[in-house]
């Protein structure tokens, strides 16, 4: 590179310089010289070399001692180069007749260190011009130049708001910059997240180049311009029982931290920090509640539901009834949004709400009135009733001799509740049939079987008893060479329900049955008024028919 039209070498602090002697050798050339040249022009010589002889000198020269190498071809390095350095370095050929001398311009360069931004604001107030910080940058040669950034954009100084000042000191003893930019900055409250950075512009060797600070961010201080009230947890459904608490909180930096809260019923609010509990809540609490700064300033406010869900089931609890009698069953609700009633009887949902007009055995059982608000999540309540129906023992017998014609079987049904325990004696011996075989207990009915094959005419007597009452019924039952009427099986334990079902059915069959022959007859009796002129002959000869007849069958009668 060549300055003002003379050879330059740029060399980096600290590095070595390497400056070629740019004369051609030539014939007769004596020695070799190197000098540099003061600021007022005159010369210091340096590094002296002999073509002849060989030999090497170096002049004493404080500023290059031990720093200086002369090479066979004239070049001549400088070490750990120096910002005194950059000078006018001139190379002399002497010969005979002549000397010749070609300079070489000798620039240093020296990066800066990293910028720092020193003597941050502790924060920030917006509406206020203050020092944000200071941007160094040490150890620079040439100078630089600092700039400041806000998230990567340029800052440009603007009055009373953007204040940028630039200070430069040199080190005297190695000639290196060290530069130092302060900023005063007037905040808005947009600058809460802004990164600040600097950055430094130097040159080098090849070129401008820049460096940039570690990006800052400032805690900017701004007032509140609004409050804002809200229920944690954020649930829009709340129900008795539940625990909530209050939550205000100011848009400002910092955030207030004291409020005043009003609660409905309350005339002046409550001092408190930015939350106020409320545990257990009740249904009463329904209502609007608001909180403002301490100086009332500003207010913001909401509106609390509380849900509720009562149940009352009468009766509830367990209960006991006799079989027939009547049992009024109600199960009423009270809440704050429409909710679904449902029963379930023995872990079974029931179609419909039970009613016992006259209680059976099978209307026993645990029964559950439950209801539950579906838009409010765990508000359910249920209530339970166990029915208990209790009836005397009650027996039929039945008889019928089986298909193999050698016995007889005997079945004592009974129904009652607590279920009777049943004995079976024959009558004259008294003594106890124990073979006795016991169907499933279900709905208060089962049946005692025994099988037997009596030689002579017996009397069995069933016993059944239970806590309220003891039963007896006897039957006869003649001997099994004795052909005798024999009583069909009441399967009306396990099918009562089937055998109401067919009593049903056939009385729907009947019903139908009569308003088709209604029909019929009201059809066939207009068809006969209508055709009464026209069948008087065919009524005429209908009756000598019949006289006909009725010979006959005298005649038949005389013959037999």
């Amino acid at each position: 590179p060549l300055a003002l039209g003379l050879y330059t070498v740029n060399a980096v602090y600290g590095d070595t310089i390497t400056m070629p002697c740019r004369l051609e050798v030539p014939d007769g050339l004596m020695f070799g010289k190197w000098k540099y040249e003061m600021p007022n022009g005159s010369p210091v010589f340096i590094a002296f070399r002999s073509s002849t002889k060989k030999n090497v000198q170096y002049d004493d020269v404080p500023d290059y001692k031990d720093r200086l190498n002369l090479s066979e071809n004239y070049t001549l390095s400088i070490k750990n180069a120096r910002i005194s350095d950059e000078k006018r370095f001139v190379c002399m050929l002497v010969t005979e007749d002549d000397v010749s001398e070609e300079p070489t311009i000798v620039k240093v360069f020296k990066q800066p260190s990293q910028p720092e931004i020193l003597h941050q604001a502790n924060f920030l107030e917006t509406k206020k011009l203050q020092m944000l910080g200071e941007c160094v940058a040490r150890d620079s040669y040439p100078e630089g130049n600092v700039t400041w950034y806000k998230n990567g954009r340029v800052l440009q100084p603007m009055e009373g708001a953007v204040v940028i000042n630039l200070q430069k000191i040199v080190n005297k003893s190695t000639g290196l910059f060290t530069m130092t930019s302060s900023l005063q900055y007037m905040p808005t409250k947009e600058d809460a997240n802004a990164k600040f950075s600097c950055v430094v512009t130097y040159y080098g060797p090849s070129g401008q180049k820049t460096i940039q600070s570690e990006p800052v961010v400032f805690d900017v201080h701004y007032p509140t311009e609004k409050v804002t009230i809200q229920v944690l947890p954020q649930s829009s459904n709340i129900k008795e029982g539940d625990n909530i608490t209050l939550k205000c909180s100011g848009n400002g930096n910092p955030p207030p931290q004291e409020f005043l809260f009003y609660i409905p019923g309350e005339t002046e609010g409550i001092r408190s920090s930015d939350t106020y509990p409320m545990t257990d809540v009740r249904r009463n609490a329904t209502g609007e509640y608001k909180c403002s700064l301490t100086d009332k300033s500003m207010m913001d406010s909401t509106t609390i539901t509380v849900h509720y869900l009562d149940l009352q089931l009468t009766p509830s609890g367990e209960v006991t009834k006799q079989i027939g009698e009547a049992l009024p069953v109600s199960c009423t609700i009270s809440s704050s949004r429409n909710a679904t009633v449902f029963w379930i009887k023995d872990n079974t949902r029931m179609q419909t709400s039970p009613s016992f007009s006259s209680l059976q055995y099978q209307d026993a059982g645990n029964y559950i009135c439950a209801t539950t608000l579906q838009e409010v999540e765990g508000l359910q309540k249920r209530k339970t009733l166990k029915l208990i129906v209790e009836g005397k023992p009650q027996i039929k017998m039945t008889k019928k001799t089986n298909t193999n014609k050698m016995s007889k079987t005997i079945i004592c049904h009974v129904e009652g509740f607590p279920k009777p325990a049943v004995q079976w004696t024959v009558t004259g011996s008294g003594s106890i049939i124990n073979k006795a075989k016991e169907t499933k207990y279900v709905n208060g009915r089962f049946s005692s079987k025994i099988v037997i094959a009596p030689e002579e005419n017996v009397t069995l007597t069933c016993i059944a008893e239970n806590e309220l009452e003891r039963t007896v019924t006897s039957l006869n039952v003649s001997a099994i060479s004795i052909p005798e009427y024999d009583e069909p099986e009441d399967r009306g334990d396990d099918n009562s329900e089937k055998v109401n079902d067919q009593a049903k059915l056939i009385v729907g069959i009947v019903v139908g049955l009569l308003l088709v022959a209604l029909v019929a007859g009201v059809v066939y009796w207009l068809y006969v008024k209508k055709s009464k002129t026209a069948s008087k002959h065919v009524d005429k000869d209908l009756g000598n028919i019949e006289e006909n007849k009725k010979l006959e069958e005298n005649n038949h009668k005389s013959e037999t």
